[in-house]
């Protein structure tokens, strides 16, 4: 099977200044410099078919709640209309209150976002759709029998049903499990726990999910990703700070092992390069020719394959990264 890439230029769009974590306002890590860095290394990609944005939406609403899309569509113009400079970023929290028809733009964030590293930027909402488009094309490859790789930006996987987070608007893996028609697999191979992702195919018959992150009890999104989720079509792995390939290859062989048992049709990855010895938000300690090893792995499931882009903030080395695991399909 051949691997096609695909890539939206609206994506740069999303281009946020600041996030806020630490006890203080830090530059946005999302960059549009991760995009060059993988671009340069990938080769060859593919413009994706533009939809309608009712087109999209109907695909969208298939994964989130219609009220959180449309926070998400109108945010940054509401922000500015009260007379507010740079990004849109919540400061009050009421995702776990009983749900009210709130009008000022605060509350309605408070929401729909459990953190203050989800900033909206002018150009968020286009480059999600353009994000979307993106998705898109690469499943109709993997639906065609082939693998695909859709360079998504900004990343998916702490994205909920009804909520942001973590550099996360829309979840790009569980949308493409859910408009996949198949029985499917999400391996999530991301320093962080794909939290959103859980939180919306949990139950869901024909998708099966297991991500392997650190340990929460020590990184984020500290919340979720406990072993003692693990139930039903759901499989936690965390591992400690300071994992090496070794322990992150067998990790990865027993989740592989479980999903194949679920006799998926096809498998979607979210990958993140975060996993890398020198990323500088997270604690593992992967290198490079160890991805080509673990694509390997992965690959040997034998499936029709769709790789999203997640998490990797080491930008000099993503682009190395991100096709040293792309070699394997």
């Amino acid at each position: 099977m051949s691997l096609r890439c695909f890539w939206d230029e609206r994506q740069r769009a999303h281009d946020p200044c600041s996030e806020f974590f630490n006890g203080a306002l830090h530059p946005a890590a999302d960059v549009p410099e991760r995009v060059d860095s993988v671009l340069a290394a990938v080769g060859p990609v593919e413009a994706p078919t533009a939809h309608t944005e009712a087109e999209l939406l109907g695909l969208l609403g298939q994964v989130h709640a219609p009220a959180y899309l449309d926070l998400l569509s109108t945010a940054h113009d509401e922000w500015r209309a009260l007379g507010r400079e740079g990004d849109v970023l919540p400061y009050a929290f009421g995702r776990h209150r009983p749900a009210r028809a709130l009008d000022r733009i605060d509350a309605r964030l408070g929401q729909h976002c459990y953190d203050t590293c989800a900033p909206i930027a002018a150009g968020t909402w286009g480059a999600l759709l353009a994000g979307a488009d993106t998705l898109l094309g690469a499943l109709e490859a993997v639906r065609s029998g082939g693998h695909a790789f859709a360079l998504t930006r900004p990343p998916g996987h702490h994205a909920g049903p009804d909520y942001m987070g973590g550099y996360s608007y829309l979840n790009w893996a569980a949308v493409a499990a859910v408009h996949a028609g198949q029985r499917t697999a999400i391996l999530d191979l991301d320093y962080h726990h794909g939290n959103g992702t859980q939180d919306i195919v949990a139950g869901r018959e024909g998708i099966a999910f297991a991500s392997l992150h650190a340990d929460p009890a020590t990184d984020y999104p500290f919340f979720w990703g406990h072993a003692e989720e693990s139930r039903g079509n759901v499989r936690n792995r965390p591992l400690p700070r300071g994992t090496g390939f070794a322990n992150y290859d067998a990790a990865t062989a027993r989740a592989l092992e479980w999903l194949g048992e679920t006799g998926p049709e096809v498998l979607i990855i979210s990958f993140g390069a975060d996993t890398f010895v020198d990323d500088p938000i997270s604690h593992f300690a992967l290198e490079t020719a160890d991805y080509a090893r673990l694509g390997v792995r992965v690959a040997g499931l034998g499936l029709p394959t769709l790789i999203v882009l997640e998490g990797g903030y080491a930008v000099d080395a993503l682009g190395r990264n991100v096709a040293s695991f792309l070699s394997a399909f």
